[in-house]
């Protein structure tokens, strides 16, 4: 994620809500028996445009929850959404995790699985095609998500790259 951080966002006054992508249990054996942690990945957004991820360690489940959402709100970034959609196609990869979103007509929904669908309803996208390809590691997956919306850019940034009038992008 540090490489991504050019549309990074500050959590202030945002209402953000946050889900629970995944919880995972970790055992300890020792001497004395067993010693048992709680992991949990978190997704944290506005439902506008702005979402974070986070990870929480702890002893207890409801603990490693709280750590996740004050994680999430630290990595909180401004994402493209127009129209309920993503601007373009856009494939990302993290570790063995491979992700695919493409822009959707109206009135399609969130056609994603498990994690990428957390992701992607936190961020406010609305109608999208998403397929996670490779390894279906809830945290890998999550981190390629948020690797292919930090890519996004939306069509008037790249006309002023282009150098070409905004009439050309918008009327064809």
């Amino acid at each position: 994620m540090s490489k991504l951080n050019v549309n990074r966002v500050k959590a202030g006054d945002l209402e953000l809500k946050d889900k629970v992508v995944a919880i995972n249990r970790v055992v300890k054996t020792t001497k004395g028996g067993r010693a048992f942690s709680f992991s949990a990945l978190v997704v944290v957004g506005n439902g506008n445009g702005v979402v974070g991820h986070g990870l929480g360690k702890a002893k207890e489940v409801q603990e490693a929850i709280t750590k996740g959402i004050e994680d999430a709100k630290k990595n909180l970034i401004k994402v493209p959404v127009m129209k309920g959609t993503i601007p373009h196609d856009q494939y990302a990869k993290e570790g063995a995790s491979k992700v695919l979103i493409k822009p959707a007509a109206h009135g399609t929904g969130v056609i994603a699985g498990g994690s990428m669908r957390a992701v992607l309803e936190s961020v406010g996208v609305t109608d999208v095609l998403a397929k996670s390809l490779g390894s279906a590691n809830p945290h890998n997956v999550v981190k390629a998500t948020f690797k292919a919306l930090a890519l996004l850019r939306e069509p008037i940034s790249i006309s002023k790259t282009r150098s070409i009038g905004l009439k050309k992008v918008f009327n064809g």
